[in-house]
């Protein structure tokens, strides 16, 4: 697509805009304000619930690959989720998934 660059920085300071009134929307008018107990019990998970969507996508269609299923990858992924579970340190699993990913990669099928 090729936009005029006047309408390419109208689209650009709208999203800024845009993004600046989303955060603003929290951290200027409620940020210094008490938040009930029931919406942070609610927004504890929002995290929890937005990974999985960005991950999931990268596990099972990467683009490295075309979107095509690649087990290199998709291993790498089952055993950084495995270590992190069993050690509960976010280092020991990310370094244990990219042996996992560099081997399976430079491994000779």
């Amino acid at each position: 697509m090729n936009y005029p660059s006047t309408t390419l920085w109208i689209i650009i300071a709208g999203l800024a805009f845009g993004s600046w009134l989303l955060r603003f929307s929290f951290l200027g008018l409620i940020g210094s304000k008490d938040l009930p107990e029931w919406l942070k019990r609610h927004l504890r998970y929002t995290v929890v619930s937005v990974l999985p969507g960005i991950i999931a996508p990268l596990v099972f269609l990467p683009k490295a690959t075309g979107g095509v299923f690649d087990l290199p990858r998709f291993l790498a992924a089952a055993v950084t989720l495995g270590v992190g579970i069993w050690t509960r340190n976010v280092f020991v699993a990310v370094i244990a998934g990219g042996i996992t990913l560099y081997s399976m990669l430079n491994i000779s099928f």
